[in-house]
C-alpha cells in the first residue's frame, strides 16, 4: 500500500484546518463597549479597543477619534433609555466619577459592569491590562503595558537621588485648593522629588489661604493649565512676591490633560515634569 499519498491528503487537511481556526480567532466577535469617562475611553483606544466603544460621557476628548462617540451622559447622571438602546456587551465605568444609582439601575437591568479606579501609576498598568484582555486584545495591551512599566521604573531611577524642592501645587485658584497624601497629584511630586508642605493634611484635595503658603518658603509653584479650562487665569502670584517663587520667577504650567487623567500620557507628563522641576533645582 502506497501511504506517501495518503500523508500528503492528511497534511493538505491539517492545513486547511489551521487556517479556518486561525481566519476563526482572527475574526471573533470582540465585545461592544460603553467607557464612562475620558480616561477610560483613552485606556481602550491604547490598547486597541477604540472602535469598540459605542456610547461614553461629556469631556472624553482624546484621542481625535474619541470626539465621535456618542455621548450618553456625564459625571452627574446618565441616559439609561439610551444605554438600553445601545445594548453593549460591557459597561466599563468609573467608579468614583459615575453616578452611583444609576451604575446600580444599569446592573438591576442585566448589563456587565466592570469598574477603573486607578490611583496610581501601577494601577494604570493592572487595569490596562485587564480591559485588553476583556476587549479580546491581550498581546497588544500586554506590550503596551509592558512598556509603560518599563518606562516608569526608569524615570523613578532617573530623580530618585535627586535633592529635593519645596514646591506647592496649584489645582484649583478660586478658591485655592492645593493636593495632599492619597491625591492622584501627589505621586508626580514625590517621583520628581518636589517636597510638598501640605502633603500630610488628611484631605487629598485641600482648600487653603496665601497665608498658609506664604512661611512655607515654596521655591517652585506648580500650576497644571488645560485649553479646555474655562479659568485660565490662575492664582494672582504676583501680587505676593514675597514667596521665593514667585520673586524668582520659578511658576511652571504643565499640561493638566496629561497630568491628571489616568493614561499613558500622565507618564509622558510625568517626565516632562520631573525635566522641569530638575532645571529649577539646578
Amino acid at each position: 500500500m502506497n501511504i506517501k499519498p495518503i500523508r500528503l491528503l492528511t497534511a493538505l487537511l491539517l492545513s486547511v484546518l489551521l487556517s479556518l481556526n486561525s481566519y476563526a480567532n482572527d475574526n471573533t466577535k470582540k465585545p461592544s463597549i460603553i467607557a464612562l469617562s475620558p480616561h477610560i475611553v483613552e485606556m481602550l483606544y491604547d490598547v486597541g479597543a477604540g472602535e469598540q466603544i459605542i456610547g461614553t460621557t461629556a469631556h472624553a476628548d482624546y484621542p481625535e477619534q474619541a470626539k465621535n462617540i456618542p455621548r450618553i451622559g456625564n459625571y452627574i447622571r446618565l441616559q439609561i433609555e439610551r444605554v438600553i438602546e445601545l445594548q453593549p456587551d460591557l459597561i466599563i465605568a468609573w467608579k468614583s466619577g459615575n453616578p452611583s444609582d444609576d451604575l446600580a439601575r444599569l446592573e438591576q437591568l442585566g448589563f456587565t459592569i466592570v469598574y477603573s479606579q486607578p490611583h496610581s501609576f501601577q494601577d494604570i498598568a493592572t487595569e490596562m491590562r485587564y480591559f485588553a484582555e476583556i476587549a479580546g486584545h491581550k498581546a497588544q495591551g500586554e506590550r503596551i503595558t509592558a512598556a509603560f512599566e518599563d518606562k516608569l521604573t526608569n524615570i523613578i531611577s532617573s530623580y530618585k537621588n535627586k535633592t529635593p524642592i519645596i514646591g506647592f501645587y496649584e489645582l484649583w485658584s478660586r478658591p485655592l485648593t492645593t493636593v495632599a497624601q492619597n491625591s492622584w497629584p501627589q505621586q508626580f511630586m514625590d517621583i520628581c522629588k518636589v517636597e510638598n508642605p501640605f502633603k500630610q493634611v488628611t484631605t487629598p484635595y485641600p482648600q487653603v489661604n496665601i497665608e498658609q503658603v506664604i512661611p512655607m518658603s515654596v521655591q517652585l509653584i506648580i500650576q497644571p493649565r488645560s485649553a479646555s479650562q474655562s479659568d485660565l487665569e490662575g492664582f494672582n502670584w504676583p501680587n505676593w512676591q514675597v514667596i521665593p517663587a514667585v520673586a524668582n520667577n520659578k511658576i511652571i504650567k504643565p499640561d493638566a490633560d496629561g497630568l491628571h487623567r489616568m493614561t499613558l500620557r500622565s507618564l509622558t507628563a510625568l517626565q516632562s515634569l520631573c525635566a522641569e522641576v530638575d532645571l529649577i533645582r539646578q
